[in-house]
């Protein structure tokens, strides 16, 4: 039997849609046919625009979730089924996945849900050239095609299991290389690094390389469970773990990542995290970028700074973020950087390395980058971390998430919200003068006083997120706590 496959339409039966960061949903709901499917429509589309001839190489790489290994057999049987052949990299981090795929011209397939939990995996797209814009999502998703179904069974699994071929290792080599030879086999010598492995994809590869740079490497927490930490909203357990390292043994710093390790974690010398939004300032200030490109609810300590030339706030997501760099680099600007506010750090242009040598441009999310700003800025000007970060104006941000919002039910508030005028809205909040709102993605809301929360649907998952700005670290936890709670009340479930 032989039935022809809408793309739009197989996201509403399965749920399974597209966020910020490519498709993600219920592993349950991630069948054999789907993931092939969702594949043969990234493909077809770039078949379409002359960019994937009969022969072209398309490489994958997984994460460390169960689902993973299954999920990437079905984008191996999708690209072999167009005649491409398959470039199978293993379970590596995401950068490393795109960095080959730029180095060798050819486009990526990620398989991983990043720091939600194991219940859920994605599939990341990547062309030759870069992420897959938002202009590619709405291409891919117009996609319709043929599928043969007589591959599947009733329930959407292969009636017979396709076996991926031979690993190649050279991914996880070049990622390695890239930094070795941009920052030099001392550059954290004298180092005494934490590194909390959790179940990240690339927790070992990083042991190498820092190991490489010159440091003593202290692993922490590896675990063969996944894990499901999110650089963003950094659960308690988290914060309780690295403060009982810092203490237990002296320690410069403690890095991580999330699942795929494309997002940092960094910690300073007593084990306290710095926020995503922090150490992108401090990366793109250590990198002497001229042009900033980042969310617009990242940290407003990036326009106090005053130090780059060019600043471009952005939707939320890594797509709106690079776009955003190609503006700044199509306005002539010589080193452009994006960050977000999960640490996830970019930059579209080549980068030199203070003492160094020269990073290539790699325009997607990476935490070696960050964790590397981090550790080596501070060695450099021999000072602790934790001075480091006192060297950027006084302005704190937080950040939670309720996993209770169904996505319908977080956009429904925001739009009731964001129709109020700002007297309206003040009294619907209960709260004081409301100076400006800001609606370019979610409802930003600045209060008179100075401070800021911004209410926001996940663009993975079903939950509603809530940033804030305030003067000090506890007022800023305040407000997302009160922002949450004035949510939830306005909202009932």
């Amino acid at each position: 039997m032989i039935s022809t496959i809408s793309i739009v339409e197989l996201m509403k039966e399965s749920g399974v849609k597209f966020g910020t960061s490519g498709a993600r949903g219920l592993v349950a709901d991630m069948s054999d046919r789907l993931c092939y499917a969702y594949t043969l429509g990234f493909l077809l589309m770039l078949r379409e625009r002359g960019e994937l001839p009969t022969g072209a190489g398309v490489a994958i790489g997984g994460d460390l979730r169960p689902s993973s290994p299954r999920i990437m057999a079905a984008a191996a049987a999708a690209i072999e089924a167009l005649e491409c052949v398959v470039h199978h990299l293993g379970r590596v981090p995401s950068p490393a996945v795109a960095l080959y795929g730029f180095d060798e011209k050819m486009p990526t397939v990620m398989v991983t849900g990043s720091h939600i939990p194991a219940d859920r995996n994605g599939m990341k797209f990547t062309t030759q050239a870069g992420e897959i814009t938002k202009a590619d999502e709405i291409a891919m998703k117009s996609q319709e095609f043929v599928l043969p179904e007589a591959l599947f069974d009733g329930q959407g699994s292969f009636r017979q299991a396709f076996i991926l071929p031979p690993k190649i290792e050279l991914a996880s080599q070049r990622y390695l290389d890239r930094y070795v030879q941009a920052f030099g086999s001392e550059a954290l010598k004298d180092l005494r690094v934490g590194l909390y492995g959790h179940s990240a994809v690339g927790a070992r590869l990083l042991q190498s390389l820092y190991i490489a740079l010159g440091a003593q490497v202290i692993p922490l927490g590896f675990s063969e469970e996944f894990i499901p930490v999110d650089t963003e909203a950094i659960r308690p357990e988290d914060v309780q773990l690295a403060a009982t390292w810092a203490k237990e043994q002296p320690l410069d710093a403690i890095v991580s990542t999330d699942g795929d390790a494309d997002r940092p974690l960094t910690s300073d010398e007593h084990g306290r995290w710095l926020r995503g939004d922090v150490t992108g300032i401090l990366s793109a200030r250590f990198y002497a970028a001229d042009s900033v490109a980042t969310p617009v609810s990242c940290n407003g300590a990036l326009e106090l700074c005053k130090e780059f030339e060019e600043i471009e706030r952005t939707q939320i997501g890594s797509p709106f973020v690079i776009a955003g760099m190609q503006r700044l680099q199509a306005k002539g600007c010589k080193a452009v950087v994006g960050y977000e506010a999960n640490g996830g750090f970019l930059h579209q242009t080549p980068l030199r390395v203070p003492k160094g040598g020269i990073l290539d441009a790699l325009p997607t999310r990476d935490a070696v980058a960050v964790h590397l700003a981090i550790l080596v800025g501070a060695k450099q000007r021999g000072i602790p971390i934790s001075e480091l970060v006192k060297g950027l104006p006084a302005r704190f941000t937080a950040s939670d998430r309720d996993q209770s919002f169904a996505t319908e039910r977080s956009k429904a508030l925001l739009e009731r919200l964001g129709s109020c005028s700002l007297t309206e809205l003040a009294q619907v909040l209960s709260t004081g003068p409301i100076e400006a709102t800001n609606q370019l993605d979610g409802l930003r809301i600045f209060f008179a006083s100075g401070e800021v929360v911004h209410l926001r649907p996940s663009g993975n998952a079903p939950e509603l997120r809530c940033y804030s700005e305030g003067n000090s670290e506890e007022r800023a936890e305040e407000l997302v706590a009160w922002g949450l709670e004035r949510a939830r009340a306005l909202s009932p479930a």
